[in-house]
């Protein structure tokens, strides 16, 4: 199956890809990761790549979706993928659908995490990383045992700057204004399904189930 994850900051695409990853075997391709990856093993894209993130610039779509081909064309994603973080613009959701038909494969479905903008400020504002050892909890569902302090090291809990009510209200208007064109692209071609990211993260995955599940009997 050839996925994409689409779906606002906090949605719980992380979480839920790892569990489709483990039932249906589907590798998830993190958009944040590769480029990292591709920086770290000094690809032609990688090393484009690192000239824009070294001025602490955004990395702009010629190097994403080359980036992304890169990736495509390796053996283990043959069989199928889901990518998290990519396409963000239109722009790119055209070059993924270029490059899937050179390969000869087609996009089968894309699954919108949608999720009411309070909860999204409720469960990031809620989240914080242990300044030494880069652990991360969460004060609502995944409390450290003492206020404040690392269970694995000791180190000092801190709130990241861009887990902050406000910044993540306009982390959240930058998304919709980028992701609504894309959610209608989609929507038109017939592709795009809705789940409603809320609740349990147990009932999250059980539309998710139902949703591949009804992919993998249409493809037959």
């Amino acid at each position: 199956m050839y996925l994409v994850l689409l779906g606002p900051p906090g949605a719980g695409k992380g979480t839920q890809a790892k569990m489709i990853e483990q039932e249906f075997g589907i590798s998830q391709i993190s958009t944040g990761d590769i480029i990292r990856e591709s920086i770290r093993q000094q690809t032609e894209w990688g090393k484009k790549a690192n000239e824009y993130v070294k001025e602490g610039k955004l990395v702009p779509d010629e190097v994403v979706i080359g980036i992304i081909q890169e990736q495509l064309s390796q053996e283990k994603f043959q069989a199928g993928f889901m990518l998290d973080g990519f396409p963000r613009t239109l722009q790119q959701a055209e070059a993924l659908a270029s490059m899937l038909d050179n390969m000869g494969k087609r996009l089968d479905g894309v699954l919108y995490f949608e999720v009411n903008e309070e909860e999204v400020i409720q469960r990031l504002s809620a989240r914080r990383i242990c300044e030494n050892c880069q652990a991360t909890y969460n004060l609502l569902s995944k409390p450290p045992k003492e206020d404040q302090i690392c269970d694995a090291c000791g180190g000092k809990l801190i709130q990241r700057a861009d887990d902050r009510p406000e910044v993540i209200r306009q982390r959240l208007k930058t998304y919709k204004e980028q992701t609504a064109p894309l959610v209608k692209w989609y929507e038109d071609r017939g592709l795009l399904y809705r789940l409603k990211s809320e609740g349990s993260i147990a009932e999250v995955y059980q539309q998710v189930k139902k949703v591949l599940n009804e992919i993998q009997e249409k493809n037959g």
